[in-house]
């Protein structure tokens, strides 16, 4: 009993205890004369944000020559001989193997806007490289819809018609005797004119002002060389297409974009803060590439082209994709050599 006595106030007492603890605080919570002891401070809290670079861009690129360096008769092409029926190519030929295969295979991209890319409702490849390429298809299969597309980058055109992956190559590709050397070309189908784009608030006006500027390029362009002749103080960043380069320029990653100006035009239709500026830097004739070797293909194209010349489709290809360039000059005329 005593022992259950004293257990009993001891179990009172440590109550009691922490019925004044609580109290207390309690009391202090509302007085003003009690000690209080802050928080230490604390850092605000700190973000970074960090643009990302598209892939494959590249800073600081290497120096190239300039297109055409050495003069040669690059746009001088191949007469077309008689055109086939279509469906009914000559036998022991070039396009005969592309009838056999059941599908011409062409290379272009999908991030040049008015010349090739995908339609974002409908999911269609357009434009008017691609315009262009179903023409060959008619020619070839009497359907302009025959066509498996390879998607290729500026660099991989010439290596793609060299290992024979694509029959053609349709994608705003510049005829240059240096090219000359590795692939064949037809006789140009458009005239270009490389430019500078730039945003509104820039300053830069042409090409004086690209001298520390940041300047891209899709590598395997022609427009890098130029430019590094014309303004070798611009730094020059090289991307894998086209449509990087506008990334870069909407981040403020570069300060400027050079190519020609058909391309340009489709970059800065999609953003009105872009505008192309400075006078022409020089002219650039785009051709179909064929591989080497192939001049019944090389005729055969020509053919394809002329009739797009002389039927007035040519001009309608023209007013529907690149209208936003102008009346324009009609299509470049051809010049053969036999």
């Amino acid at each position: 009993m005593r022992r259950r006595s004293q257990g009993a106030g001891h179990g009172d007492g440590t109550r009691r205890v922490l019925v004044a603890i609580v109290t207390g605080l309690a009391i202090c919570a509302t007085a003003t004369g009690c000690v209080r002891f802050p928080a230490p401070p604390s850092p605000p809290p700190v973000a970074f944000g960090v643009q990302p670079t598209p892939q494959g861009a590249e800073p600081d690129a290497a120096r190239e020559p300039a297109p055409n360096s050495q003069t040669c008769d690059a746009t001088v092409s191949l007469r077309p001989g008689p055109m086939p029926v279509p469906a009914q190519m000559p036998i022991r030929t070039t396009m005969a193997d592309i009838l056999g295969r059941g599908r011409l295979i062409v290379g272009l991209d999908i991030g040049s806007n008015l010349f090739s890319f995908r339609d974002p409702i409908t999911g269609d490849i357009q434009g008017f490289d691609v315009d262009i390429a179903r023409a060959i298809s008619q020619a070839i299969f009497d359907d302009p819809n025959t066509i498996e597309y390879r998607v290729l980058s500026s660099a991989e055109r010439t290596e793609a018609l060299i290992d024979h992956s694509v029959d053609v190559v349709v994608k705003t590709m510049s005829i240059t005797c240096d090219r000359l050397r590795d692939v064949a070309f037809s006789s140009p189908y458009y005239v270009a004119s490389q430019r500078i784009l730039s945003t509104r608030n820039s300053g830069i006006d042409g090409p004086a002002a690209l001298a520390g500027k940041q300047v891209c390029a899709a590598r395997g362009a022609t427009s890098i060389g130029r430019i590094q002749s014309i303004a070798p103080r611009a730094r020059m960043v090289t991307t894998t297409t086209w449509a990087d380069c506008l990334v870069m320029m909407q981040q403020a990653q570069v300060d400027a974009v050079t190519t020609d100006d058909a391309i340009l035009a489709g970059l800065a239709e999609q953003d009105p803060w872009m505008q192309l500026v400075g006078p022409s830097l020089g002219e650039e004739y785009y051709g179909v590439g064929i591989p080497k070797g192939q001049d019944d293909m090389v005729r055969f194209v020509n053919g394809v082209l002329q009739q797009l010349r002389v039927s007035g489709r040519w001009q309608q290809m023209y007013d529907r994709w690149l209208s936003i360039l102008g009346p324009g000059n009609g299509p470049p005329p051809p010049v053969y050599r036999d």
